[in-house]
């Protein structure tokens, strides 16, 4: 069957050029659209996820991490007072902006975090010491976006909002969503480098003691905390996703490019297959009249599109790894691990067994007559 299979299909080999041309779309627009929607929504969340605080709490009615608002330190406070915090941390993410070496302007969003702590330090320090940013206004940046910012280098002096800053180091894997590179520094450095007012922070982090639920401690909180809202470390993550995916459409867009190319590969394959079918429909007559039965022939389309499917995902994922390669130069990050790149291959498998249905059918009503009345 597998033999029949495969000469039916490479009998014609333009048809089946054009069958593995849309396996191939398919696979690349699925590939890219899936791993850049998974980067996004990794990314909508990345310092939330990162920090080891079990709670959030943030300005009333907050929308997501990046639209963070002011309020008085005052809440550190009292959150430090309630029962079943172990410690409470000031947090600050703060717009800004940096002189380009041109003259120009980069918006960026300055981090600040206690060094005293670390909580809410970067994690991958690439180069440099974090005890640094205690002194002076020294800032770490993100090797992902040195180029936005004019390739400055540890050591170099920068300006943002009219301050001198030094670069104390690069980090890794701390690419912000909204575009504006990440800077991160102690808290009262970025008091002095962002717009946030003295005697203000944008977020407290806490963390809960042992023998007290993350829950208990959040009801305490909230029921304590006035003008204010207090949400887990999970609530707040996917609050901010959901924001970026729903909201504003963009995770929607992003994940109908990838449905639009399954659909299109779906029907470029099943035109092929059928035509195939309908092609040598007086060979499965003849089978049919030699005693093969209905599941021999179902075997013989199926193998079609599986041989169709194997290759199709082979060298269609050779062209998306092409496309990421250039899209990453441009700064474009795609998010793909082996589970990911598994189910791509099970919805390759799919769209081709799929789109062999009609050809299935047309063999089932297939009369073995139909060779001796020719």
């Amino acid at each position: 069957m597998v033999s029949l299979a495969r000469k039916n299909l490479f009998h014609d080999r333009v048809r089946f050029a054009v069958a593995l041309l849309g396996i191939q779309f398919a696979v690349v627009l699925m590939t890219l659209q899936i791993g850049f929607f998974l980067k996004f929504m990794t990314n909508a969340s990345v310092i939330i996820d990162h920090i080891e605080a079990d709670i959030w709490i943030t300005a009333k009615n907050l929308k997501n991490f990046d639209f963070g608002l002011p309020f008085s330190e005052q809440k550190l406070y009292e959150a430090r007072r309630v029962p079943g915090v172990l410690w409470a941390e000031k947090f600050l993410m703060g717009f800004s902006y940096w002189k380009m070496p041109d003259g120009g302007q980069e918006t960026i969003q300055v981090i600040g975090f206690n060094p005293e702590t670390r909580v809410g330090a970067p994690w991958n320090i690439v180069e440099g010491n974090l005890e640094d940013v205690k002194y002076f206004t020294q800032i770490f940046i993100d090797e992902a976006d040195r180029e936005r910012l004019g390739f400055p280098r540890v050591g170099d002096e920068v300006e943002i909002v009219g301050h001198k800053a030094r670069i104390a180091g690069i980090t890794r894997g701390a690419k912000s969503f909204v575009g504006s590179p990440f800077v991160f520094t102690s808290f009262k450095n970025a008091l002095k480098l962002s717009f946030i007012p003295p005697g203000q922070t944008v977020y407290v982090l806490v963390k809960v003691a042992p023998g007290y639920t993350v829950e208990e401690v959040k009801e305490n909180l909230a029921r304590t905390l006035t003008g204010v809202d207090v949400y887990t470390k999970r609530e707040f993550s996917w609050k901010s996703r959901r924001y970026w995916l729903l909201v504003t459409g963009a995770g929607i867009a992003l994940l109908s490019t990838a449905l639009l190319g399954l659909l299109v590969g779906t029907v470029i394959v099943g035109q092929t297959i059928y035509a195939s079918t309908m092609e040598h429909l007086k060979e499965f007559g003849t089978l049919k009249a030699i005693g093969a039965s209905n599941a021999d022939l179902y075997r013989i389309i199926l193998t079609q599109a599986l041989i169709m499917a194997v290759i199709g995902y082979a060298t269609g994922m050779l062209l998306a790894r092409a496309f990421l390669s250039v899209a990453r130069r441009a700064g474009l990050e795609a998010y793909l691990p082996l589970e990911v790149l598994a189910g791509i291959f099970g919805l390759t498998l799919i769209m081709c067994v799929g789109a062999s249905i009609l050809s299935i059918y047309k063999v089932t009503r297939l009369d073995p007559a139909l060779v001796f009345r020719s």
